[in-house]
């Protein structure tokens, strides 16, 4: 199994101001398919996505990818792992200001051995004629394009998206639904969505339904549709 999650637990705070975020999560996904994990704000999505990210630690259970389990690494390790194999794309876009768009993707590009061809992204990506622009001049939908660009130039093996149309209106959430579905086909990233909008689910492959730091439904998307067709 490419992607393990096993038994993890997260709390916040100490003594009677604990509180248990993760209540013992169990899942795995396969290469290639797009996970959307589902749930009200505060159900504990996010917390767990920043832990298979590696960007925060659980208390106990394990994340594992490629057999790799992330509590056996030490903080070197832990960072060439998340610069090997994760591309992250936020609710924020978190461009840097003074860069044009090719110059945003490109930062991606130099973390990694294994760069994707940043003019074939651009086209991919439907920003290459916006390549000189700087990050002021665009939408907030080529924005966001930029911050995916950034992730997957350096063709990470899963692709994390944290409410990655949280920000946008109808049209763009489904152009940059769109986008995250072509990439997962065309280079074959695993997809780990988060997500509270519901329509959302019918895209992915897998669905993992969460509430109160517990799974309430993991199930294999048997009726899966297009970007395009999803409706809110």
């Amino acid at each position: 199994m490419f992607l393990e999650i096993k038994d993890l637990k997260k709390s916040f705070g100490n003594g009677e101001n604990e509180v248990e975020v993760l209540k013992g999560i169990s899942f795995s996904v396969e290469k290639g398919e797009i996970c959307v994990l589902l749930g009200p704000s505060g159900s504990g999505k996010s917390t767990l996505l920043n832990i298979i990210g590696a960007i925060d630690g659980a208390n106990s259970g394990y994340v594992s990818i490629n057999g790799e389990k992330t509590k056996d690494m030490n903080e070197k390790s832990l960072t060439e792992y998340r610069r090997k194999h994760l591309g992250y794309v936020f609710q924020m876009y978190n461009l840097i200001p003074n860069l044009n768009v090719k110059e945003n993707i490109e930062v991606g590009a130099y973390l990694s051995d294994n760069p994707l061809e940043i003019d074939d992204l651009l086209k991919t990506l439907g920003l290459y004629e916006h390549r000189h622009k700087l990050p002021n001049q665009l939408s907030g939908g080529q924005q966001q394009r930029t911050a995916i660009g950034r992730a997957i130039v350096k063709n990470p093996d899963i692709l994390l998206c944290d409410e990655p149309t949280g920000a946008l209106d109808y049209n763009t959430s489904k152009e940059i639904l769109k986008l995250i579905e072509e990439v997962n086909k065309k280079y074959g990233n695993t997809v780990i969505m988060v997500t509270h909008n519901d329509a959302i689910k019918n895209m992915a492959d897998r669905v993992i339904r969460l509430r109160d730091g517990q799974i309430r439904k993991d199930y294999k998307n048997e009726t899966k549709i297009l970007a395009r067709d999803l409706d809110w």
